[in-house]
């Protein structure tokens, strides 16, 4: 899904004059809009932008270097658990799109926590909150499980990898999963939200395709807290509250407003006003997937789309090239089945704690705390005298110091 940003925001990101930017859009480097609230003036891709600042960052001095690291350059933090190679994402080497045909939630985590035998999502961490089901009964569940909870220092893997597995059983409740814990979690899930077996199974395969995707945002968040010896619950609330953004985890959201907006007014008439308007069309393109993203593809694939939805995703491909991402794939399943209006974020959100755990738990091998450096961009500092260091008149006149 491209972005767009206003002048000066593109003058920050990339530190130059607003002249350089009009010569780089001239050039065919930056991709140029109107700006749909002042035809007067531009937008500029984002996504053109950081691939300047990338490119700008080899050989510039070490605090430059850091400071670009944050927000999307190499290098980084080294996993192994997750890896993109030709197009397509990969669990500890295992093609994760091949692995959604037939694996479990289960599957992944035994995958990506490298336990010794399958995870029981089944939990014994206490009651649930007395609320109804879904986000915030889930959030208040883990922020109640995160003030009990116990230092992951000292603890051998076993013992993080039950409590991991009981967490998500935790937040599988509380998303409104049915408790039986013989069965796993797609069909508890499918079963707490009455719906038959053959959608619990996409629901299987979309939960495997979500579970982890490398160094994201909420990743990052975890492996913050988890380098400062922070229990489990504390990492699993840190990376889902950031997870929870409208640029991240619940981009689902907008695709389903998109959706019920098709619904009213026609796929045709949507469309056309997004592109005359130069808007992004949100669950479309993904900048690590140029060719498209497979896992929106994968599940797209064996999902009933409605009439109007693939109108729409149709016109959007042939005028723009973008293809569907997962995040239009989640909005048409629960538009599909009609699943409880905020299931797409719950069936991320559970998918993603077993990737956001495994961070938590990788994070402990590093043994150190993650801390950036701030890179001063303030007023200048204002020492006190006898803080000052002496000028060359001062030095001359005491010649014995």
């Amino acid at each position: 899904m491209a972005t767009w940003s206003t002048l000066s925001e593109a003058q920050r990101l990339l530190g130059v004059q607003a002249q350089t930017i009009y010569a780089y859009a001239s050039r065919g480097r930056i991709g140029v809009s109107p700006d749909p609230s002042d035809p007067r003036k531009s937008l500029y891709r984002t996504e053109d932008l950081s691939a300047l600042v990338r490119k700008k960052v080899t050989g510039r001095k070490r605090e430059t270097l850091a400071a670009s690291t944050i927000f999307g350059a190499e290098p980084c933090i080294s996993t192994g658990l997750c890896a993109f190679r030709q197009g397509r994402p990969y669990y500890r080497g295992k093609d994760v799109i091949a692995l959604a045909e037939h694996a479990s939630l289960e599957d992944a985590a035994r995958l990506l926590w490298e336990t010794e035998g399958m995870p029981v999502f089944s939990h014994r961490i206490g009651a649930l909150p007395d609320l109804p089901a879904g986000r915030e009964r889930a959030f208040v569940a883990l922020a109640m499980a995160s003030s009990k909870g116990h230092s992951t220092t000292g603890r051998i893997r076993k013992a993080l990898h039950a409590e991991a597995a009981q967490l998500v059983g935790y937040l599988a409740e509380a998303f409104g999963a049915d408790n039986d814990q013989t069965l796993p979690l797609h069909e508890r899930l499918a079963r707490g939200w009455g719906q038959p077996e053959e959608v619990g199974q996409l629901l299987r395969r979309a939960m495997v395709l979500l579970a982890d995707h490398e160094i994201t945002s909420s990743a990052f968040s975890a492996r913050i807290t988890a380098s400062t010896g922070a229990s489990l619950p504390a990492c699993l609330l840190t990376g889902l509250t950031t997870f929870s953004g409208p640029l991240h985890g619940d981009a689902s959201g907008r695709v389903r407003a998109l959706f019920d907006e098709v619904e009213r007014a026609g796929a045709h008439a949507v469309v056309d006003r997004y592109l005359s308007s130069a808007l992004p069309i949100p669950g479309f393109g993904h900048h690590l997937y140029p060719e498209g993203d497979p896992r929106g593809a994968a599940l797209m694939a064996v999902l009933d789309v409605p009439d109007e939805i693939r109108r729409m995703t149709d016109k959007v491909e042939t005028l723009t090239g973008l293809k569907p991402n997962i995040d239009a794939g989640l909005a048409t399943l629960v538009a599909r089945y009609r699943l409880p209006s905020d299931a797409a974020f719950a069936l991320f959100a559970l998918a993603r704690s077993i990737g956001l755990l495994a961070h938590s738990i990788e994070q402990l091998n590093v043994g150190m705390v993650i801390r950036p450096r701030g890179r001063y961009t303030g007023p200048a500092i204002e020492l006190e005298p006898e803080l000052k260091p002496p000028t060359q008149t001062q030095t001359q006149a005491q010649p014995g110091r």
